[in-house]
């Protein structure tokens, strides 16, 4: 008899814990709608008591997505609760998920208790949500190092007292894959009340092996599997939700009598949206998503995928969404070909977007004889997954050399002002960087910079991604070109716009808490 796996989505939770990837609210809906299309079973929208900008994001998920379970993380307070459960009864299935360190480390060294008063705790936690919502997820935080005789204890204390879903996470990615399923599978033995509850995998990759310790744990008894896409999270990540969907859909022999809902031909599309809005490039090995993915360049392996694709390959690209087409288009290719040949991404665009792209197509066609597809797709996902534009470069001008101090000189756009500046550095790059601050008025750290060749030939479009920290707080931007040095200044000023998005949202909701100040309720357990 076939059994389900429910895929638990925290990509806006867990996911969004990345420096930098912090999302807006339309944003955070973006990705929980495209989400709902991939078919996921829960969505966890964030942390509602984090901050009003948060609380207001989920309830905004709540509130427009159907399909999915909503929930959101709430600390075993009453207060995080009571703003948790504000922001999700609005959704038709709403959960509350909440959490406590169950093992010695936590108990002694973050709660400075002991395991009788931590057990109570879980357990006046849960009747209080449960006094809320029927449906009640508990973690018990940090489970993988928890002494298993007291998580005996607690699991089962916990599913008397009303919960509906037992996490088991490996909060740190500290076990192994043989542990996970032993854990899992003693469970089950000695607690018999979690017959009455969906038992949980939440697993971290610091030491490389969540998907492969989510993946033990399911196979010993666990029914749903909390993920991510493109593996994004705290530290090193999460379990990758496509790597775990896949595995499970592609190795029938070992997971035959599990399945998932998941509409996987919306992967890949889920994964560029969600790199897209984070500002997180997927790493080109990635498996399922990565750029490599698919790509076979050893002349055995290519021999062998035309004779037979099953030789080297083990999942077909256009299972998850990855297109087939080999198609190249010129600028003589009108408005309707490119509107066909974006319709296969996935994408529906107005006429104004549809506007917007054909005139960066036209700029991209310009300097090249043919338009890959990767480039085309490129072009719409900036268009498509854009941040508010406060600042747009309209003009760039480099002078460097090795006889030259490199200096730059810039014409930038906001909010309908035209401002030019100029200014030297240690590079072209630098130059410009420092161009950029003159213009805003603001200085920012460099954290990172990278550059990346998308697409192949001496022509080939880079892509840039730069890292920024500004008052302890980290925004992601990326952009692509041709020409490296205008792909570079587009990712800074990407960053840039985040961050003014981010301070005015910021601004928006501190205004929207005075207003509203004294009215959460203070009690905690």
């Amino acid at each position: 008899m076939a059994d389900k796996v429910f895929i638990f989505d925290t990509t806006l939770r867990d996911g969004e814990q990345v420096p930098g990837a912090k999302l807006a609210k339309e944003q955070k809906l973006e990705i929980a709608r495209q989400l709902a299309a991939l078919n996921v079973d829960i969505i966890e929208a964030g942390f509602p008591a984090s901050s009003p900008g948060d609380f207001e994001a989920v309830r905004t998920v709540a509130r427009e997505v159907k399909g999915p379970v909503i929930t959101g993380l709430a600390r075993a307070v009453r207060k995080d609760i009571d703003t948790l459960w504000e922001a999700v009864k609005v959704a038709k299935r709403p959960r509350i998920h909440t959490f406590l360190g169950t093992s010695d480390i936590h108990i002694q060294k973050k709660f400075r208790s002991d395991r009788d008063k931590i057990l109570q705790w879980c357990v006046d936690t849960v009747k209080y949500a449960k006094s809320l919502c029927p449906d009640v997820e508990f973690s018990t935080e940090d489970a993988a190092r928890t002494d298993f005789e007291f998580l005996c204890r607690s699991v089962e204390a916990i599913v008397r007292a009303g919960a509906t879903t037992i996490n088991v996470p490996d909060t740190v990615g500290y076990a192994t894959p043989q542990e996970m399923a032993d854990r899992i599978r003693r469970l089950k033995e000695k607690v018999p009340a979690l017959d009455k509850a969906v038992i949980s995998m939440h697993c971290h990759n610091d030491l490389g092996m969540a998907t492969a310790n989510t993946l033990a744990g399911i196979a010993a008894g666990a029914r749903q599997a909390e993920v991510t896409v493109n593996g994004i999270g705290e530290r090193a990540g999460n379990a990758a939700l496509e790597e775990v969907v896949m595995a499970i859909r592609t190795r029938k022999e070992v997971f035959g009598h599990l399945y998932t809902d998941v509409k996987v031909k919306e992967i890949a599309k889920t994964s560029k949206m969600v790199s897209a809005l984070m500002g997180l490039p997927i790493q080109r090995n990635k498996a399922i998503v990565g750029s490599n993915a698919f790509a076979h360049s050893s002349g055995i392996h290519q021999d062998g995928i035309l004779k037979d694709r099953s030789t080297y390959e083990i999942i077909r690209p256009e299972d998850v969404g990855v297109s087939a087409h080999t198609f190249t288009l010129t600028a003589r290719s009108g408005r309707a070909a490119l509107k066909h040949h974006i319709s296969s991404f996935g994408h529906t665009l107005t006429d104004a977007q549809l506007d917007a792209v054909y005139q960066k197509f036209l700029a991209v066609a310009d300097k090249k004889k043919e338009v890959k597809v990767e480039e085309l797709e490129i072009l719409v996902q900036e268009e498509v997954f854009k941040v508010p534009e406060t600042y747009r470069l309209e003009h760039i001008q480099i002078l460097s050399g090795t006889q030259a101090t490199p200096m730059a000189a810039l014409r930038v756009r906001c909010k309908g002002q035209v401002i030019e500046e100029a200014s030297t550095g240690n590079g072209p790059i630098d130059a410009a960087y420092k161009c950029i601050e003159r213009i805003v008025g603001h200085k920012f750290t460099l954290i990172n910079f990278g550059l990346n060749a998308v697409t192949s030939g001496e022509d080939a479009i880079g892509e840039a991604t730069v890292r920024i920290r500004t008052n302890g707080t980290i925004f992601a931007g990326a952009a692509s070109s041709t020409d490296i040095i205008e792909a570079a200044v587009k990712a800074y000023i990407s960053a840039i716009n985040r961050w003014v998005a981010s301070d005015e949202r910021d601004k928006a909701a501190r205004k929207g808490a005075k207003k509203s100040r004294g009215k959460a309720p203070a009690v905690s357990l």
